[in-house]
């Protein structure tokens, strides 16, 4: 490991780790079953103690804990300013972020600035009555020909729009029909989210992930989306032209950066949502003016596990990404099945024998690529996805198109911390079952492994954080692209490493100029300099030129 400590004076948001904690199923401090803010503090040890034995992340990400219905769990907010009871109270709220910044991790609040709750004040004042003061706060209008007002479709499927009969009008919807949209043309929406915000930054809170942010405006005009020709997604055959990514999202976000601004060492990364083919869609949105960080979501549509499809990714971002953005990437999150299971041979219940080395690909690739690398919990554990019957489908998204798609459940299933029943998760019943695996992967059990996949996401995020050049150094790829081998350089001005990831399970020939001193290797074998490297099935291997 190098002993150069960071240098650089970029900010921690650009330099850090972040671990996105999805709060119902994280740790549950009381018994009833449901993640809580009290049960993070006790665990915030495992995340960063300062030592290497810890993850060594540098924030955390808390989904919504706000005030809620809970038919989306937490994304449908009906009091941006509450913390739900299920999740523990303002006090603990504040009892986490001082305990956490005592550690040097930040806390980065998910905030839906999209849309509300059909319980949320705001909304029930809206529909009571087509004069009321707060109508124009969500977007209402007449039908057409006896039909919806446009063609405009849900992202998860389905009609946009929803008929109020007490009013006699219909209200858009990009997504469920209890979220009802905001109105982000309207000057009080703006000013009154805005404050909603400017509130947990005043309690200190470090950063936001926006939910949606693409959606925030719709044509104005109200012109029907055009058929989309080739193509599924989502149920789906249209394209979004006139409801998601206007250009006047763009001066909406400005609005986001300049209160953001006001507050030292704040950030904001926003959740653009795009078509698997859309190449890149996040880096127009990550610029001095702007959100610091938009997810390039592209990880997410690898189907095939193959060194040139991740590669061809980071390329596409890495020529649109503006001189004054930064990349951020994610493999796994709340709305997708996790990528250990995705990219690692997914057995039920089971793994498939190579699925932990491409864990350890995958983790060796997100945490030394330029950019802000993005943590899943439980996916330093190598999480898998678990499914279910209809029956027990808690999911609105699952239940809405079972059997093609079962739900996000199976990405949200409890922390495995111990191998006891509810897998230390839970005194009570957890909430969503645990993985049958729980004895096997949890961290009790990988702690004492020193191979096991958080073994060595433990080992490669001290290194990223003892090393200035895979902080914020510049990002190279060598050589064209090849199926078995993703080559690339991290170097800043004292700093030149070489990053090799081998995809396949046979061993792989880097080029003969290739060489210097192992600081990480994958495979227990490697320990002396290498030139002249032949890599071993799955390695990930990190050389200082």
């Amino acid at each position: 490991m190098s002993d150069n400590k960071p240098t650089s004076s970029a900010p921690w948001w650009q330099r850090g780790i972040v671990y996105q904690i999805y709060v119902r199923s994280f740790a549950d401090a009381n018994g009833d079953g449901i993640g809580d803010l009290p049960g993070i503090a006790e665990h915030l040890d495992y995340l960063n103690d300062g030592t290497p034995d810890s993850l060594g992340v540098d924030a955390i990400w808390l989904t919504p804990f706000y005030q809620s219905p809970n038919r989306d769990f937490g994304y449908d907010v009906s009091d941006y300013r509450q913390v739900h009871p299920e999740h523990g109270t303002m006090a603990d709220f504040e009892r986490l972020l001082a305990e956490a910044h005592r550690r040097g991790i930040r806390i980065i609040n998910d905030f839906v600035p999209n849309h509300t709750s059909d319980e949320h004040p705001w909304f029930v004042e809206s529909r009571a009555s087509r004069d009321n003061p707060k109508r124009d706060w969500y977007i209402w209008r007449d039908g057409k020909g006896g039909k919806e007002p446009t063609n405009w479709q849900a992202a998860p499927g389905g009609k946009a729009w929803e008929f109020d009969k007490q009013t006699g009008q219909y209200f858009y919807h990009a997504f469920f029909d209890f979220q009802p949209d905001l109105n982000w043309r309207n000057p009080e929406v703006k000013r009154a989210v805005l404050d909603d915000i400017r509130f947990w930054l005043d309690k200190g809170v470090d950063g936001f992930r926006l939910d949606l942010i693409n959606y925030l405006l719709e044509d104005e005009n109200f012109r029907d989306n055009p058929r989309l020709l080739a193509g599924w997604y989502m149920g789906k055959l249209q394209d979004t032209t006139y409801t998601r990514d206007l250009p006047e999202t763009h001066a909406v976000l400005k609005e986001f950066r300049r209160l953001t601004d006001e507050f030292r060492d704040r950030m904001m990364v926003g959740e653009i949502v795009s078509f698997p083919w859309q190449q890149s869609p996040a880096a127009a949105y990550t610029n001095r003016e702007e959100l610091h960080l938009a997810f390039n979501m592209e990880f997410l549509a690898v189907a095939r596990f193959r060194a040139d499809a991740f590669r061809r990714v980071v390329d596409r971002f890495e020529e649109r990404c503006p001189a004054d953005g930064w990349p951020a990437y994610v493999l796994s999150n709340h709305d997708v099945p996790r990528h250990a299971g995705r990219l690692g041979g997914y057995a039920i219940y089971g793994h498939r024998p190579y699925a932990m080395d491409r864990a350890k690909i995958c983790a060796a690739m997100l945490l030394t690529l330029r950019g802000t690398p993005f943590m899943y919990y439980g996916e330093e554990l190598a999480m898998t996805n678990r499914w279910w019957p209809l029956k027990d489908v808690k999911d609105p998204l699952g239940r809405k198109v079972w059997p093609l798609y079962q739900g996000r459940d199976a990405c949200r299933t409890p922390m495995l911390w111990t191998a006891e029943p509810g897998a230390g998760f839970s005194g009570g019943k957890p909430w969503l079952a645990v993985d049958p695996q729980a004895e096997r992967l949890c961290v009790a059990t990988a702690s004492r492994d020193p191979e096991s996949v958080l073994s060595f996401y433990r080992r490669l995020t001290w290194l990223r954080r003892n090393t200035p050049a895979l902080q914020t150094g510049d990002y190279e790829a060598l050589g064209a692209p090849r199926p078995d081998v993703y080559l690339y350089r991290r170097r800043n001005e004292t700093q030149s490493i070489v990053v090799a990831l081998n995809f396949t399970g046979r061993p792989a020939q880097l080029p003969a100029d290739v060489g210097g001193a192992v600081l990480l290797s994958s495979s227990p074998a490697r320990n002396e300099a290498a030139k002249n490297v032949t890599l071993a099935p799955y390695e990930a291997l990190l050389l200082a030129e």
